[in-house]
């Protein structure tokens, strides 16, 4: 049981859950899918929400409160 991207080898347990990386890979997937993340605050007062690259165009153009909507 190898991982999918430098060979090392991944615990049983790991591939039991159908994790096919290992721990050291698998920490840089996750910093690299964390730094595409965008969380914008919707109205000055309002809650934080999340923003995918499909709907960041408009949602980004929703939150500015200096232009009329």
């Amino acid at each position: 049981m190898n991982c999918c991207w430098c060979g090392d080898d991944v615990p049983a347990a790991r591939w039991a859950l159908g994790i096919r990386m290992c721990m050291m890979c698998g920490e840089e997937q996750a910093r690299q899918e964390r730094m595409s993340w965008c969380v914008v605050q919707e109205y000055g007062k309002g809650a934080y929400q999340f923003v995918t690259p499909n709907s960041a165009r408009k949602t980004l153009r929703e939150t500015n409160q200096k232009q009329p909507r």
